[in-house]
């Protein structure tokens, strides 16, 4: 099977959610090519793998817990898009539910090459509101 067949794109999408998940930032830089392209609502521009490692990082580092309710996910050659609820608590107890639309693209070796993550930055308020 190619490195971006149906049963390798399901499962590099559960391990990405898992391992943000479970704080694990390493293992979501190991799904990262070495040249992906994040870009997400507000942003200007992509941002390159260290910034949006870096952004990952301070999320997972700004909440003590997370989770995905997968609403929806269809598969496209070489990738696919999903709309999920991402649950978090904040270190303050704030609770965050934001609703998302994601589309992942995988290259020929397996590794996320771009995201581009649809949602409404103002859902982010208790995040923000509870690291200043």
């Amino acid at each position: 099977m190619s490195a971006t067949g149906e049963r390798a794109v399901l499962h590099l999408a559960e391990q990405l959610f898992g391992a943000i998940e479970r704080s694990d930032v390493a293992a979501v830089a190991q799904l990262f090519g070495p040249d992906v392209r994040v870009w997400k609502s507000g942003d200007r521009r992509d941002n390159d793998r260290d910034r949006s490692l870096r952004i990952i990082g301070w999320f997972i580092d700004s909440t003590v817990e997370r989770r995905y309710q997968i609403l929806d996910r269809h598969l496209f050659p070489g990738g696919f898009v999903q709309q999920h609820i991402l649950h978090a608590t904040t270190g303050r107890g704030g609770v965050l539910a934001m609703r998302v639309c994601i589309v992942i693209k995988i290259d020929s070796g397996g590794l996320i090459s771009r995201i581009d993550e649809y949602f409404d930055p103002a859902e982010l308020a208790p995040l923000v509101r509870d690291s200043s």
